[in-house]
């Protein structure tokens, strides 16, 4: 072969070359193409959110009386709505226990009637709850001894244990924990007379600290008590304490009738009269209220001591007050 046949064979082959390499790129190109459409698409994760912090709002005040758990307030009206209750002649002797009404949590408020005539007296206890329980117990001794002994409620008289108006408290704790109600209030400062939202401590419990309520008979225990004594108007009262002072006459002035009842029972269970003078200011009780408002007869006795219920004591004092003429 020629020189200028060789130079031709040089340049072919050089084309050949070239256009073999070109291929294999193209076709490395077209399978990394496809290679990459059959792989999954991967996006990035979305940041996570921090959390953040809100602040939580403090009670500019919180209330003097801390219960484990706060049972939340119903509306009230000052004046309580009269709710119907058995009409004393359907109601027979020795019946019991009729519901007056309930607690904040629920309880029953459970009294018991002995005798149908028409003069009514009302004992009622456990105003203090499992501060006073002694008082409850002593309820409940003297409506057992009712019970067996019927014939000791004159015929001319009914006489009305309400046994334990505040059996939140009681449940609580026997104790001082126990003497407020669900809603941290002094039910015997709940009273609408002489009413304070607030009162010297100077002579008064103190051993923790205590409401006397929003407003005047805010509580459903107060209210229901009331209720009753608007609507079946006892002549005379007892609401049993404890401890120790003595009988208080209700009042403010002290009622006439109040101050000749606690005289009288006074001397029957042996219990001081006067009662010794703490200087206390007893606002808002229901003794006060009974005698200045409703004009009853009403007396606080206290028990001598935070567990005794002077049973025997009393069975004179329930004879006297039974016996007791207006």
């Amino acid at each position: 072969m020629g020189k200028g046949g060789t130079r031709r064979s040089h340049w072919v082959l050089l084309l050949i070359w070239t256009a073999d390499g070109l291929g294999l790129v193209l076709l490395a190109g077209a399978l990394l193409y496809f290679w990459g459409l059959r792989q999954p698409t991967v996006l990035a994760a979305p940041a996570t959110p921090q959390p953040t912090q809100t602040a939580i709002a403090k009670s500019a005040t919180r209330g003097p009386y801390y219960l484990p758990s706060v049972t939340p307030r119903a509306t009230f009206s000052p004046y309580p709505t009269p709710s119907p209750l058995p009409p004393l002649a359907s109601l027979a002797v020795g019946h019991g226990p009729f519901v007056i009404g309930h607690s904040v949590e629920g309880r029953p408020l459970e009294v018991y009637r002995f005798g149908d005539g028409p003069t009514v007296r009302m004992i009622v206890a456990g105003i203090h709850g499992g501060n006073e329980w002694n008082t409850i117990a002593l309820a409940d001794q003297l409506i057992a001894y009712l019970y067996e002994h019927p014939e000791s409620v004159p015929e001319n008289s009914s006489l009305y244990i309400l046994r334990n108006l505040n059996p939140d408290g009681e449940a609580r704790v026997h104790g001082v924990d126990g003497r407020v109600n669900a809603h941290g209030v002094d039910l015997n400062r709940n009273w609408p007379y002489r009413w304070k939202a607030e009162w010297g401590l100077d002579g008064c419990w103190q051993y923790r600290p205590v409401t006397a309520g929003d407003a005047p008979a805010s509580e459903p225990e107060t209210r229901a008590l009331m209720t009753y004594i608007m609507l079946y108007k006892p002549e005379a009262l007892i609401s049993y304490h404890s401890a120790a002072l003595g009988v208080f006459a209700g009042g403010l002035p002290t009622l006439h009738d109040s101050e000749r009842l606690a005289k009288t029972l006074a001397g029957a269970g042996g219990y001081q009269y006067p009662p010794i003078d703490t200087g206390c200011d007893y606002t808002g009780n229901l003794a006060d209220w009974a005698s200045s408002v409703q004009g009853i007869a009403a007396v606080d006795i206290e028990l001598t001591n935070h567990t005794d219920t002077d049973f025997d004591q009393n069975l004179r004092v329930l004879q006297a007050f039974l016996n007791w003429k207006r």
